[in-house]
């Protein structure tokens, strides 16, 4: 597992596999397989037995996508960049665009 700079909430563009190029903001973190789900891209179907309610059937929702498969998008510079870390005056550890130096964090 490594320490990862994206967090829930973050607009990500996707980098590789069959939905290249969307981007969508970060639904949820998988931590322990380093892999996230991200609004509107990777559907799958699952398929659901029905309850006792009777509703059943074939639904789609969001599948998770590897965590190395994603970079973050600058609010500044609208494309998917690298980042960095660094520390502020107050001790406080931010995440940086590496290309124009924007802060990330909110």
């Amino acid at each position: 597992m490594q320490e990862t700079g994206v967090k829930k909430g973050d607009l990500v563009k996707v980098t590789a596999g069959k939905e290249k190029g969307k981007t969508g903001k970060v639904l949820q973190i998988v931590k322990k397989k380093d892999r996230v789900v991200v609004e509107k891209v990777n559907f799958v179907k699952l398929h659901k037995r029905p309850d006792a309610k009777g509703k059943g059937g074939i639904l789609e929702k969001e599948g998770s996508i590897h965590i190395s498969n994603v970079m973050l998008v600058c609010n500044k510079c609208n494309k998917a960049v690298r980042y960095g870390f660094k520390m502020l005056d107050d001790n406080k550890k931010v995440r940086y665009c590496k290309k124009c130096n924007e802060i990330l964090d909110a």
